[in-house]
């Protein structure tokens, strides 16, 4: 079977990547935006970074803010409506995962109206049309959605999230420029770099790896082990540096690897644990990650022993192979602690496990995982992450 890499037609990397915009959007012929971002970065500047540039151009445009955290099949069907009723011809989408998950599926629909509903979207679903030209401008550094062709959608009604999977909704365009990402506060800088580790590490591991998404996830893993503490260190004095440049490359090249192999279950258990506790995304993955790690650690060969290596672990070499992947799972533990990560997950009671097994089981990112993991393995695995 043929291996297959999807990336973004073009990407713009480093500081002053923003200056990029108006020229992509000309070159394209486009003449009015629909901006797709959350109430948040508007209140506090952020997204004025972006329409201040628009504005300067005299690029006509319309902002759409009604974007929630972990975003729902009704917040996606309102934002369809708002960009009908705009009379763009382009989405610009500014933010992190939630944003650029419901600017994926906004395009996405427009162009294939058959699946208005939201939830036929999920798993592989057989659109026949590129979503509307979108450039994506991350603000956070951890999802790397503008790079992947996957998004999220949470189903309220259901208490679960469902992934989608189409090569049809990557942006065309990513902008990835430090400056968007200065205001991010500490504890969403270390979530959303712990959730880049966790694609990087589990991208490395999928049952999917080989070679060239290898090449992206040891570099990610290497650079998030060599900037994320950087990075959180930044957030808490307010002066940006390397870290913050460190981090914004280190996630944009997981996504880069993980979007074409696919993940494993520390997602599928973080998406579940998501819409049933509204846990971040980055800190459930990063909760999860290093229990996922040790569970699989015999199914994946000399594979730990390279993230250990990548993570800075000395003498990895000389260490049985048992070691080497002891060694990667405490390199992971250890960064999740140093960056203020928790150990648990808060509201997650016994009464749920069942729901939480089964939607894990059920997940998108499940079959990737390279163990097959059982009702009784998931269970056990949540059990350790119980308050």
């Amino acid at each position: 079977m043929a291996n297959r890499i999807v990336l973004n037609t073009i990407s713009y990397h480093g500081e002053g990547a923003l200056d990029e915009l108006v020229g992509e959007l000309d070159r394209n012929g486009k003449k009015k935006v629909f901006v797709c971002t959350d109430p948040d970065l508007v209140k506090f500047g952020v997204a004025k970074k972006v329409t201040d540039i628009l504005d300067d151009a005299a690029v006509d445009y319309e902002v759409f803010q009604d974007v929630k955290p972990n975003p729902t099949i009704e917040n996606v069907q309102s934002g369809v409506a708002a960009f009908e009723d705009s009379g763009a011809d382009c989405i610009v989408a500014i933010g992190g995962g939630s944003a650029m998950d419901t600017a994926k599926a906004i395009g996405i629909i427009v162009a294939n109206p058959e699946f208005a509903d939201v939830r036929s979207l999920e798993g592989v679903a057989p659109t026949q049309h590129h979503a509307v030209f979108t450039i994506a401008i991350p603000t956070t550094s951890g999802t790397a959605a503008e790079v992947t062709i996957n998004y999220v959608i949470t189903d309220v009604q259901k208490k679960r999230k469902f992934v989608c999977v189409d090569t049809n909704d990557i942006p065309e365009v990513a902008i990835v420029d430090p400056v968007m990402m200065a205001s991010m506060p500490v504890g969403l800088t270390a979530a959303t770099g712990m959730d880049a580790l966790t694609h990087a590490i589990e991208g490395y591991t999928t049952k999917a790896a080989w070679e060239i998404p290898d090449m992206f996830h040891l570099e990610a893993i290497r650079l998030i082990s060599a900037h994320l503490r950087d990075a959180v260190e930044e957030a808490k004095t307010g002066v940006p540096g390397s870290g913050r440049a460190g981090m914004a490359l280190a996630q944009y090249i997981a996504g880069m690897g993980f979007s074409n192999v696919g993940l494993g279950i520390a997602h599928s258990m973080a998406h579940t644990l998501g819409a049933n506790y509204d846990t971040p995304h980055g800190v459930a993955c990063a909760i999860m990650l290093p229990h996922v790690m040790a569970y699989n650690a015999a199914s994946t060969g000399e594979r730990l022993r390279e993230v250990a290596r990548a993570m800075g672990v000395s003498g990895v070499d000389e260490m049985s192979i048992e070691d080497a992947r002891e060694a990667a799972v405490d390199a992971v533990r250890q960064l999740g602690e140093d960056v203020g990560i928790p150990t648990v997950v808060d509201g997650l009671v016994e009464d749920d496990l069942d729901r939480l097994v089964a939607d894990t089981l059920a997940d998108a990112c499940a079959p990737g995982n390279p163990r097959e993991a059982t009702a009784e393995d998931v269970e056990i695995l949540f059990r350790k992450v119980m308050p």
